[in-house]
């Protein structure tokens, strides 16, 4: 038994050490000035430039317009992971409860075929995409960058299957006690579904602080750059000698790391329970 746990702790701490080493070295890498990451590559041991470097990173104007910092693409970046979770999470509770609740004819088709949308992801679709935002006038707003990653099935499939497993009793009290189909949904339903909820916000946050390819085609504006485009856009700066900014890439690329990171500390425990629970 002794040996067993002595192995397991073993094998945890070699899987923290593969998760966390590669953000170890960024840090570390990232508290260097660009010619000494040049000269050495990837270091281990700490700099002398982590004040300066995350101070430019965080605050100092760059870009061709002279009026973008990192904390307005944060900003931007944060905009997009608020907007794309919280518009998936309420056109997927009520397209859920639409499906589940209202015994409409092909509710069961309906639902599929709302599925197999997920066969088609944005980089399949990004053309047309790109042409409907183009007509509709959305280029260069967030309204552009956020509604058309709205469109797919994931968080559908999950509430489906999570009102399905509520029991019937509670539908049936609530008929009972005059709770029309907006008051069961509001009352009922949203309370019951917090962990399912806190699950599908991480992963929907997380899909959308990380979206790079849809904001590069939809913004040519630097007041709606991300954080995750501005770290493309200084390993892009080459000009004859002047070496890219290896120490701010890095240092953005721990920046762009943190606030995914903190929501799911923050809610990783309803984010566990809103997988694995099955017993409402």
């Amino acid at each position: 038994m002794y040996r067993t746990k002595v192995f397991d702790h073993l094998i945890l701490i070699l899987g923290v050490v593969i998760m966390l080493g590669p953000l170890v070295v960024a840090f570390t890498t990232s508290t260097h000035t660009a010619a000494e990451i040049d000269r050495h590559g990837l270091m281990l041991s700490m700099g002398h430039n982590f004040i300066p470097t995350y101070k430019k990173v965080i605050f100092a104007h760059s870009g061709f317009s002279g009026s973008v910092t990192g904390l307005n693409m944060m900003l931007n970046s944060l905009i997009l992971g608020l907007g794309f979770a919280i518009g998936k999470i309420v056109l997927s509770m009520m397209a859920a409860y639409a499906i589940v609740y209202f015994r409409f004819r092909f509710a069961t088709l309906a639902f599929w075929i709302i599925f197999t949308t997920l066969l088609l992801p944005l980089e399949v679709r990004i053309v047309p995409s790109y042409q409907v935002a183009s007509d509709l006038g959305l280029l260069n707003s967030y309204t552009g960058m956020i509604l058309p990653l709205l469109a797919s099935a994931t968080g559908t499939f999950f509430f489906r299957q999570f009102f399905k497993s509520v029991p019937e009793e509670l539908l049936e009290a609530a008929r009972i006690d005059g709770a029309g189909p907006f008051k069961f949904f509001i009352d009922i339903l949203i309370p019951l579904s917090r962990t399912m909820i806190a699950a599908v916000f991480i992963i929907m946050f997380v899909y959308g602080w990380n979206q790079y390819l849809w904001p590069l085609m939809t913004t040519t504006d630097e007041h709606y750059y991300t954080l995750i485009r501005g770290i493309k856009q200084i390993l892009q700066v080459w000009v004859g000698s002047q070496l890219p900014d290896y120490n701010e890439a890095f240092a953005m690329a721990i920046l762009a790391m943190l606030p995914p990171i903190l929501i799911v500390v923050i809610f990783q425990s309803w984010f566990i329970k809103g997988l694995t629970e099955t017993d409402k």
